[in-house]
């Protein structure tokens, strides 16, 4: 996989950005530096992840704070960085009287694209999605696969240097959903473009992305390099003592271990590289420690997404 180089600018800088709207905070104190080729915005429903979206786009104004995309300032910059974005929005929003290549034309003239090369990137792109036998079809007689892929192929039209696709397999059948989720990989391997992939579903960004941000109630749960995770294929243990041990938690310190212990008396910790469950076993056997429960798993996306939600101290 392709990655930018260190010394460009990040994809998504985020310094304090806040959004108020209807008086109220939808993202709150957002601070993060995003460099992956693709990013995915994770969270549940209601997070802020479309707020965002539309907010990097010139839709909302911040608050306060700021935020810079591809290197352009959102505040001074919003009419050159437009340019460089294809959007993908969650809703659907297209002419149904039109057809495929009738709408994807017009998109790719609003984009800034002469007419002719409007129309021939149109063609191209609708047989890059696999649309190109429905090209001429109107697009109210459009399954809700093929309106995605509609969707997709207007914000691909005018090559831009990043796409932000909003809930981008929302609605599909396996099939369908497979076949967007292969696209836009394609599209991430290539290089072409960065990716901001926005998605409720872990499993669609744990696919996509190298580098995740979690959101809740507007502000920034967590963020991850999934590259960095995955390289360190790190070793995850959840154990229940029968009877709490201050000095077990201490030699599995003195281990190299990274421990978090809770006052039930579970304990969740990281095995240093070298290090194995039967160093646990031995440290429990030494000092008469009886081990009621044992878990030992890798990381996922999926335990990183729910430690997020269970932290409190990101909810507005």
């Amino acid at each position: 996989m392709s990655q930018p180089e260190s010394s460009s600018p990040a994809a998504i800088e985020l310094d304090g950005l806040t959004v108020n709207l209807g008086g109220r905070p939808i993202l709150v104190d957002l601070r993060a530096s995003l460099r992956g080729r693709a990013i995915g915005l994770l969270g549940p429903n209601g997070a802020g992840k479309t707020t965002l979206l539309r907010t990097l786009l010139g839709f909302f104004p911040p608050t306060a704070g700021s935020a810079e995309v591809l290197g352009f300032s959102l505040a001074n910059e919003g009419k050159q960085l437009r340019a460089q974005i294809g959007y993908m929005p969650e809703n659907d929003a297209y002419v149904a009287g039109m057809t495929a290549v009738h709408f994807v034309r017009l998109m790719a003239e609003l984009s800034g694209l002469p007419p002719e090369p409007a129309l021939e990137r149109a063609h191209e792109t609708l047989f890059y999605v696999g649309l190109g036998e429905a090209r001429y079809r109107k697009l109210g007689t459009f399954s809700t696969g093929m309106k995605q892929m509609v969707k997709l192929a207007q914000a691909l039209v005018h090559g831009p240097r990043l796409l932000m696709l909003d809930e981008p397999t929302n609605g599909l059948d396996p099939p369908a959903r497979k076949r967007m989720l292969e696209l836009v990989t394609d599209i991430r391997d290539r290089g072409e473009a960065y990716i901001v992939l926005s998605s409720h579903l872990l499993r669609d960004v744990e696919m996509v992305c190298d580098e995740v941000m979690i959101l809740k109630n507007g502000r920034i749960a967590a963020t991850c390099d999934l590259e960095a995770e995955r390289k360190a294929n790190r070793s995850f243990v959840e154990l229940e003592l029968q009877a709490s041990s201050d000095q077990f938690a201490r030699e599995l310190t003195e281990l190299g271990c990274e421990l978090a212990v809770h006052e039930t008396g579970r304990m969740k910790l990281v095995l240093p590289k070298g290090r194995t469950v039967r160093d646990l076993y031995t440290v429990a056997d030494r000092l008469g420690v009886g081990i009621r429960h044992l878990d030992l798993k890798r990381d996922s996306l999926q335990d990183i997404f729910l430690r997020a939600m269970e932290d409190d101290n990101g909810g507005v």
